[in-house]
């Protein structure tokens, strides 16, 4: 279990006031699954709120123990239902990277294709705005007696 100084408790407790509960606890306690997704979290958040429920006082300091020695992690703060645990980030081990593939001239397309099918991709999509205006004109002025003057030269 990692010790923190009052000045160290003090700034994540301020730290995790506005965090909610990451994991719930209940009727079944501190189960492999639960100790997994606490890791899991700590591992992202390096500081959680876990609640727990149906447990009185003394269960829950007691819980509150064996989760950080489960854990490896420190207790911050315990109020009501809400315990506050936190840990640093451990190092993820980061698999070797492989060499980087030889692209196959075969495969690979010239700056002409690519141009081009920049060029029919925003055709198709101008057209495509194109025929949502005239459709949200149609539906804006069903009755023609409604429509403007001058609409008929595109409202100006």
């Amino acid at each position: 279990m990692i010790e923190l100084t009052p000045p160290e408790r003090r700034a994540l407790r301020a730290r995790a006031h506005a965090l909610q509960p990451v994991v719930t606890i209940a009727g079944k306690g501190l189960t492999a699954s639960v100790i997994a997704e606490l890791e899991r979290s700590l591992q992202a958040h390096e500081l959680i709120k876990v609640r727990i429920q149906g447990a009185e006082r003394t269960q829950r300091e007691a819980l509150l123990a064996e989760l950080c020695d489960a854990l490896d992690a420190a207790p911050v703060q315990h109020i009501g239902n809400i315990l506050i645990v936190w840990r640093p980030r451990r190092e993820e081990k980061t698999p070797e990277k492989k060499a980087p593939a030889v692209p196959n001239p075969a495969m690979a397309k010239s700056a002409s294709a690519f141009a081009a099918a920049a060029r029919r991709s925003a055709l198709a999509k101008a057209a495509e705005e194109r025929k949502r205006d005239e459709a949200r004109k149609r539906r804006f002025y069903k009755d023609p007696s409604q429509r403007p003057r001058n609409a008929a030269r595109g409202g100006r």
